[in-house]
């Protein structure tokens, strides 16, 4: 779960930007439920809600506290690389290690995100 000032905003980085889908996505009880996923592991996503309280919007983008908030695997990390160039996001910590290849990111609110290709290109 991740909390976004914006689920919009979210919503359009989340997919457009990293090519998630939209797993669920209701509103209930003044709440916005939106849950987003990698295509092709529907059963695995992540949860971006709403900050509603002052006391909630402290922690956006730093929930993790600068570490990294997940790890996406790609078959293609230098398009995954401009891609994210493509959109203006800003790519450091680029790293090429005997196993993987990877590079960091963050999204709208500065939560951290790495992106690896492991060697032979096989994401697990």
């Amino acid at each position: 779960m991740v909390l976004v000032e914006d689920s919009d905003a979210a919503l359009a980085f989340y997919r457009d930007v990293l090519g998630f889908s939209v797993l669920h996505d209701e509103t209930g009880d003044g709440f916005r439920y939106l849950h987003v996923g990698v295509p092709g592991q529907e059963r695995v996503g992540l949860w971006l809600m709403t900050a509603a309280a002052e006391r909630e919007r402290e922690p956006v983008g730093r929930q993790s506290e600068g570490r990294p908030l997940l790890v996406l695997y790609t078959e293609d990390l230098d398009r995954v690389r401009e891609r994210l160039r493509e959109h203006g996001v800003r790519v450091w910590n680029e790293r090429e290690g005997a196993g993987s290849r990877s590079l960091h990111f963050a999204d709208l609110y500065g939560n951290v995100i790495v992106a690896a290709q492991l060697n032979g290109g096989e994401a697990p």
